[in-house]
């Protein structure tokens, strides 16, 4: 596959299914080589969320309040913080890649970590890129980012379309157009993207290119209805 034998096993390592502390037990230990490894893989997803976040959102965009859901390193900050996003936080369940994301490269501090416990309806944007997928963040988390956002404001999730991951794909789907008919929040965007990431063994390749695909939600928070008087 074109792809160093050490990161095809990082990265298929994440990806397969085991209990959630072995999971953030293998993130805190890729932590340091994390961000080259995805630049080996030509993972797209945060610039591609990124991208069309800013596009749905209206300007100006310096004084919106983000939350970054599994962070990581800061890698969809950094792409947001170059489209004019300045307050940016943070969270994610592995501290090291979360001690990576504040600072760096110049650039005033990205993603300042939040506490677990957010205040309802306090940002104006939440993303979860690069997460949602099978072994890793499960669909039921949705609510919980719907809590969070302001009415009106907008979520930006991604999950991958590789053949390992279509029954989570399924699940996903399900759960984001049930929220969608209660009413909760309206789909602006779902966009198939053929060349997400390199793909780490042959089977995975989406179209036999050697790439996996994966999609972009974009959703905005309904505001809350106004009860007539009377």
């Amino acid at each position: 596959m074109g792809l160093p034998a050490a990161v095809r096993d990082r990265v298929a390592a994440v990806h397969r299914g085991s209990a959630l502390p072995d999971r953030l037990r293998l993130y805190d230990g890729w932590a340091a080589r994390y961000e080259q490894d995805v630049a080996a893989l030509e993972y797209r997803a945060p610039h591609l969320a990124a991208a069309s976040l800013a596009f749905a959102f209206p300007a100006p965009h310096a004084e919106a309040r983000l939350l970054d859901v599994a962070c990581g390193t800061g890698l969809v900050a950094r792409e947001l913080h170059r489209r004019g996003f300045r307050c940016l936080h943070g969270v994610d369940g592995s501290a090291p890649p979360l001690s990576r994301a504040g600072t760096g490269r110049g650039e005033p501090r990205r993603v300042p970590p939040v506490t677990p416990c957010v205040l309802a309806e306090h940002y104006d944007a939440v993303t979860l890129v690069g997460a949602l997928g099978e072994g890793q963040v499960p669909s039921t988390v949705l609510p919980e980012l719907l809590r969070v956002t302001r009415p009106g404001g907008f979520l930006c999730l991604t999950t991958r379309s590789n053949p390992s991951n279509l029954r989570y794909k399924a699940e996903l789907e399900a759960a984001l157009g049930q929220l969608e008919r209660s009413g909760a929040w309206q789909k602006l965007l779902a966009q198939e993207v053929e060349y997400w990431e390199r793909a780490v063994t042959e089977e995975e390749s989406t179209q036999g290119n050697g790439y996996i695909s994966g999609v972009v939600y974009i959703y905005q928070k309904c505001p809350v209805p106004h009860l007539e008087e009377g």
